[in-house]
Formats: structure tokens, C-alpha cells, sequence
């Protein structure tokens, strides 16, 4: 959809943290698994009811990181200690994605951010202020994806309409309610695809 001044019609810009701000959780939770002599894939297959208690607890505020933490720990036969930050150690910025969020918001896109949380604290808030005119972090809204109603919270935090916003994840199952309220999706699984994405989208340069 083109707008009459030639830009794209999407005015808004809505973006996950982890695996598309960041590289990947999962490959960082491989590296953690490694580490503690666990299989590779130990975390990702842990889909037994109590274990997706504890991370929805977790992801919508329900459960304290200290509540978390040992019960999480107890599952998975490692040490409680600092669990968290461990899963998480491997995770890095994605500069290029960070970049664009940024030269998008230059460009007058309004930005936010939708993110699903492991504890609250680790998100560097000055760089959050940096980016988005809105973020709506789970732990803190008490809702996480894919419940539709966080996207439309995402969307009204920036104060756009959900038909004029577009929405980034990495995990396709993420995509599916935002699609519902009219946004457009983009799958992110490379900075260069999804910029190239965004750019035909927003009508705007990112890099």
C-alpha cells in the first residue's frame, strides 16, 4: 500500500526483543544446556504442563524471578543460582536491527515494542527511550503473546491504529493474532530480509 506523498501506508512499526533485537534465545539456551552437561535441546523440549506454567508465570509478572528460578532450576537438575542470567548469557545485540528501529523512527515511523519477558530488569531502559515512542513489556502489562490484546496495547501505546502498523517476530505462532487486527507481519529470520521487508513496507530507508 502506497500513501499520496509516496511513502508506504504504515505509519507505525512494532518490534519483539529477543531473536530479533537480539540473536536468538534458543541459541543462547543451546549454549547454557552445553555448559551445564545438559542436551543441546533440553530447554526446548520442556513443554510438560509445569514447566509452561512456570515460563507463562514468568512472562506475565504472575512469578518473581526468585519464585522462578529455583522451581525452573529443580526441572532441569542445575543450580539456581542466577539461572536467568545464564540462560541469557549468550545473547547479543542485533546492531543492524537496532540501527534500523532507530533510522525508522528518524524517518517519523512511530516505533514500539511488544516483548515477552524473563524478569524485567535486564532491558536497558535508556535504549528503550532511544528506540520507541512505546513499549509494552509483559512482566509489566500482565499479558503476553500471542494474546491478541497485547498487540492491540502495542499498537495504542504508540498511538496508531493496528491496520497501520507493522509487527516483527521471530516465532511465526507470534504473527497470527497481530495479523488478526489488520497488521501487516513480517517473519524475522535474517536483518537483512527483514530490513529489506520494512523498507517496501514503511516506504522509508533503514540503512
Amino acid at each position: 500500500m502506497d500513501s499520496e506523498n509516496g511513502r508506504g501506508a504504515y505509519r507505525g512499526l512494532l518490534v519483539d526483543w529477543g531473536g530479533v533485537l537480539t540473536t536468538s534465545p534458543f541459541a543462547s539456551f543451546r549454549s547454557f544446556c552445553e555448559l551445564e552437561g545438559l542436551e543441546p535441546d533440553t530447554i526446548g523440549r520442556r513443554e510438560d504442563r509445569g514447566c509452561r506454567r512456570l515460563l507463562i508465570g514468568l512472562e506475565t509478572g504472575e512469578l518473581a524471578e526468585q519464585q522462578f528460578e529455583p522451581q525452573f532450576a529443580a526441572l532441569l537438575g542445575v543450580s539456581a543460582t542466577g539461572l536467568i542470567d545464564r540462560l541469557f548469557a549468550g545473547s547479543r545485540p542485533e546492531e543492524q536491527m537496532l540501527a534500523a528501529v532507530k533510522r525508522a523512527r528518524e524517518a517519523g515511523i512511530r516505533t514500539g515494542l511488544i516483548s515477552n519477558s524473563w524478569g524485567t530488569r535486564r532491558y536497558d531502559r535508556a535504549l528503550l527511550a532511544q528506540l520507541f515512542d512505546g513499549t509494552v513489556i509483559s512482566g509489566e502489562v500482565g499479558m503476553r503473546k500471542p494474546t491478541q490484546e497485547i498487540y492491540a496495547l502495542g499498537a495504542k501505546s504508540i498511538g496508531v491504529e493496528p491496520r497501520a502498523c507493522v509487527f516483527v517476530d521471530d516465532l511465526p505462532f507470534n504473527l497470527g493474532p497481530a495479523a488478526e487486527l489488520g497488521m501487516a507481519t513480517v517473519h524475522h529470520v535474517s536483518s537483512e530480509q527483514t530490513i529489506a521487508e520494512l523498507e517496501r513496507l514503511l516506504g522509508v530507508s533503514l540503512r
